[in-house]
């Protein structure tokens, strides 16, 4: 029988008794819960690769960047050319906001977990928003945010070189509200490490707001920290919660296999 439990007051939900990840019921309870709670729990399922993208795939379509519709979050450049950048994920932040059109959902199963360190903590900027006076909720509505690859590898690399920094320069910015009016009526915060500056504002000014949402968002009434164990699945609406993994030993064998749903609801 399917139970489910919430993961802490503001957000994300455990889902438990399930036996076929596939049934149709079971999909529509996990596709509800996500929905409304924003993080979605199943320990112990130790999904392989096609089983993820099987349950993925019922979620919407799974994108492929790269060809690889399987992503190896590792920071062992054996494991991932790209470990390097995974350094800013130990910062708060959405996923896709440079592109048209972020993501729906990830999917995360854990294959090996660290010793000491590297779980995963949301924030829901839904709950963040929803939290705010309302003079501040018109205000923050009035103004738009530019998100920039840059501004969130400054945050792990403050030193970089003019080569680094121009290499990063070379990738697209995406301008949105600071504010997302969903389809759904809901509305959630666009912040996190890639929120570069407030168009139109003092760039002093423009920090300070930006880290005081940042701070604001991710209090601990709209956060969930996770323990990873080995076989866990979670799932995350990545149009309004942040996420960010906590720091662990690089030379971790801790490797999770990340599934993204595309999404279809562009920027506001």
């Amino acid at each position: 029988m399917i139970e489910t439990k919430a993961l802490c007051p503001a957000l994300g939900v455990e889902v438990t008794g399930v036996t076929d990840l596939l049934d149709e019921t079971v999909v529509a309870r996990c596709l509800e819960a996500l929905r409304w709670r924003g993080v979605l729990l199943i320990r112990g399922l130790d999904l392989d690769d096609e089983a993820q993208l099987a349950f993925s795939r019922q979620i919407g379509t799974v994108l492929a960047p790269g060809g690889k519709e399987i992503f190896k979050i590792s920071l062992d450049p054996t494991v991932n050319p790209s470990a390097q950048y995974l350094r800013a994920t130990f910062h708060w932040h959405i996923d896709d906001t440079t592109n048209d059109v972020p993501a729906k959902a990830t999917v995360l199963t854990a294959r090996r977990v660290a010793m000491t360190g590297g779980g995963t903590e949301f924030a829901s900027t839904y709950s963040a928003f929803e939290a705010l006076p309302e003079q501040e909720q018109k205000r923050y509505e009035q103004l738009r945010v530019v998100h920039s690859f840059e501004a969130s590898q400054r945050r792990c690399k403050p030193d970089a070189t003019d080569k680094e920094i121009a290499g990063w320069r070379t990738l697209p910015t995406h301008e949105t509200s600071l504010v997302w009016r969903h389809r759904d009526g809901r509305r959630s915060l666009v912040i996190g490490t890639t929120a570069d500056h407030i168009v139109g504002m003092d760039r002093d000014d423009s920090d300070a707001l930006l880290e005081e949402l940042l701070e604001w968002s991710t209090q601990e009434r709209f956060r969930y920290t996770h323990e990873w164990q080995v076989g866990d699945m979670v799932i995350w609406d990545n149009k309004g919660i942040l996420h960010r993994a906590l720091p662990y030993d690089p030379d971790s064998e801790r490797t999770l296999h990340r599934v993204t749903v595309a999404g279809d609801e562009p920027w506001a």
